[in-house]
């Protein structure tokens, strides 16, 4: 996707949220006409106050006039107030929606695989959402009046001065002209800048928190001259900014100070032949001087810092959420059966990055007990998010039951496939609550079940039974227990297949036997990320990666025919019991 691409999906995304919230907009837009009364009023009040009173000797008919267009400015700051609320009834949830688009577009990235898992990422770019919230609700503050009044003040000096609207108009639309296109080279040096103050706040950032590793390496000097670099890079980001951004007050002097020159210089020759009263030629020099001049520069300046800086955070707000979220790119088969099919998988982290699975090909049929194993490193977890799903490959296909994953319907492909990771995770609530999260309609009896499988009574019974809460208002759970817990979840799910990804390394041999044999003994396809050679053993075919292929086989085959497995197998801990 293109930089431009993805600048004009920013832009889209903001109009997208705005186009939500047209009532707002309307009534915004009802405020702002009555606020730029005073700008449409100037000019034509004070040619009359003038003309058909102070110079016609008739004072109390100017003040009348001008008070006239005291009144107009009473009503602007009524409209004016009755503004903010409508303001912030647009910019607050303008701002929700792209914090979700941020956080959804990390946790996306990083889920997929296609990003590292960095909080820092969604700090900033949350950093970022809220100045696009302050700088929308700026633009709104700022641009909205000095556009209404910019064309309230052009159609009041055509009302009293065609002929000075006709000098007055194509100078204005030219310095708009090239204003636009001007603001072209401020975006890209805008972006530039925010990229530049980004790599210099990643590189200060990661020197500093590793400064003790840095000092143990030797490596202070070079550390040094990576943030000198990116602080050089950063000034001279600034320093082409500020040169761009010079242009724009000649490009403005031409809209908005050559017309009162004209004017001025005109003004004999257009009081003699009478084109002009001496009101009139006031109130054109009001329009032009009081209006016109300082809100094309209110405009102009709004634009090009607010409206440059909005533009370049949406551009790197829609790279956060470039491409559609995984569940919109599937389609809608609903395969059967738990087989597993691989075929030519590719994964790397990042374009330049050496593949971390480079074209593998696997078949798990259904009923399959298989085991990965490998180098801590070596892309096993990896694997395992790519057969469930989880994470997309850059190249190949996994099919389950035949069917690309792709085209599974999601709701399908998340009930047929569980990915247990090490870490487990217990919800509030109670423990019948968290048995039964993906499948809420199990029945007691299919609980018993599952516990007595996995030789969780002890547990249940210490917890105080399925009613039992857990969570912020449960009592302690080792490790272990939780990963019981996630076990006995999956076990009573309708999953097909499922992925143990370490998800037993806080059980004892034996309760992890236990599991392993529970789930297969159910005929579902179970693939086993393993971390001990009994785990491995009970496997009817193991999977070794080891960084540069997979070979597949029984522990037999691999302790023959693959040293690194032979390897493996010598440094595992196998104590007494431990292959039950």
């Amino acid at each position: 996707m293109t930089g431009r691409t993805v600048s004009r999906d920013g832009w889209r995304l903001l109009l997208r949220e705005l186009a939500r919230r047209r009532r707002p907009l309307m009534f915004l837009a009802v405020w702002s006409a009555v606020e730029s009364l005073p700008a449409l009023l100037s000019g034509v009040t004070v040619a009359a106050a003038l003309d058909q009173g102070f110079l016609a000797g008739r004072p109390w008919l100017g003040l009348a006039w001008l008070g006239v267009l005291g009144l107009a400015m009473v009503i602007q700051a009524l409209a004016t107030r009755n503004t903010f609320p409508w303001l912030a009834a647009i910019v607050e949830p303008v701002r929700d929606a792209l914090f979700r688009v941020v956080v959804d577009g990390a946790l996306r990235r990083a889920v997929e695989g296609t990003a590292p898992q960095d909080g820092a990422v969604v700090a900033r770019l949350s950093g970022q959402a809220e100045t696009v919230r302050n700088l929308v609700a700026a633009l709104l503050r700022m641009l909205r009046p000095a556009v209404a009044s910019s064309f309230m003040a052009l159609a009041g000096l055509v009302a009293l001065a065609p002929f000075v609207a006709a000098i007055t108009a194509p100078l204005v639309l030219l310095s708009l002209a090239l204003f636009a296109w001007l603001t072209r080279a401020l975006a890209v040096r805008q972006r530039e800048m925010v990229l530049a103050e980004e790599t210099m706040a990643r590189v200060a950032t990661g020197t500093f928190e590793g400064l003790r590793d840095v000092v143990a390496a030797g490596a202070v000097e070079t550390a040094r001259e990576a943030v000198e670099r990116a602080a050089e890079a950063d000034a001279r980001a600034t320093l082409a900014m500020a040169r761009a951004s010079s242009a724009r007050t000649a490009i403005m002097a031409l809209g908005g100070t050559v017309p009162v020159l004209l004017v001025l210089l005109l003004a004999p020759w257009l009081l003699r032949s009478g084109r002009m009263t001496s009101g009139e030629l006031v109130g054109a020099a009001t329009y032009l001087v009081g209006t016109l001049d300082p809100a094309l520069r209110s405009l102009t300046g709004t634009v090009a810092s607010w409206g440059r800086q909005l533009g370049v955070l949406l551009h790197r707000l829609a790279e956060t959420s470039e491409g559609p979220p995984v569940a919109e790119r599937r389609g809608h088969a609903r395969p059967e059966s738990g087989e597993v099919r691989v075929t030519g998988l590719t994964f790397a982290y990042g374009p330049h990055a050496a593949p971390v699975i480079d074209d593998l090909t696997l078949h798990v049929p259904q009923g399959e007990h298989l085991a990965i194993v490998g180098p801590s490193g070596i892309g096993k977890s990896t694997l395992a998010s790519l057969l469930t799903g989880v994470a997309v490959p850059e190249a190949g296909t996994v099919r389950l039951g035949g069917v690309p994953l792709p085209d599974v319907d999601p709701a399908r492909l998340r009930s047929m496939m569980a990915l247990i990771p090490q870490e487990a995770y217990v919800f509030t609530g109670s423990l019948r609550e968290n048995l039964g999260y993906l499948r809420p309609e199990v029945t007691t009896a299919e609980l018993d079940r599952a516990v007595a499988e996995l030789g969780m009574r002890a547990l249940v019974d210490r917890l105080g039974g399925y009613d039992a809460p857990l969570g912020v208002d449960g009592p302690a759970l080792s490790a272990g227990e939780r990963q019981l817990i996630a076990l006995a979840r999956v076990y009573v799910s309708t999953a097909r297949v499922v992925v143990l990804d370490e998800a037993t390394c806080h059980l004892d041999p034996v309760a992890e036997a236990r599991a392993e044999h529970a789930f297969a003994a159910t005929g579902r396809t179970l693939i086993v990320i393993a971390h001990r050679i009994s785990s491995a053993r009970r496997a009817r075919r193991i999977l070794l990666l080891d960084g540069t292929s997979a070979v597949l086989g029984t522990h037999e085959e691999l302790v023959a025919a693959a040293p690194l497995y032979a390897d493996l197998v010598g440094n595992w801990d196998v104590p007494a019991g431990d292959l039950a």
